[in-house]
């Protein structure tokens, strides 16, 4: 099956199959949106969207604070609502807010996200 970009979108089992990163788009009000790359993660409770992003987009409002574990310790992050489409699906989903300046992805794609018909496979290359 082809997605609208032309990129094969692969299903098994009705479930679409990606790869440890994933072309997404991030959907704000009044039609703002921006196409990024994300970070898939399995391990990952919660998505997350860089803070610099989601006021560009201008996502919000903060719809509450959410306790986060990560690499870098354990803390409250405030979580907004935001529509993402990838991989031919259309998602709206919680997102914790995180400086993810340093970071390669400035989205992390996680299990809240994942439930919704993925299987992730390693060895899908991703164009970046």
């Amino acid at each position: 099956m082809l997605s609208r970009d032309n990129n094969i979108v692969i299903k098994y089992n009705k479930k679409t199959v990606i790869g440890l990163s994933e072309e997404v788009i991030i959907f704000g009000p009044k039609n703002k949106k921006k196409k990024v790359m994300a970070r898939i993660d399995t391990g990952a409770t919660k998505s997350s969207i860089d803070i610099q992003l989601a006021a560009d987009l201008a996502l919000g409002p903060i719809l509450k604070a959410a306790l986060i574990r990560s690499a870098s310790g354990t803390g409250l992050r405030p979580v907004v609502e935001s529509r993402i489409e990838f991989a031919d699906k259309d998602i709206t989903a919680e997102f914790s807010l995180a400086d993810r300046s340093h970071m390669k992805f400035p989205v992390l794609i996680g299990q809240n996200i994942l439930k919704e018909g993925f299987l992730v496979d390693p060895a899908k290359k991703t164009e970046e």
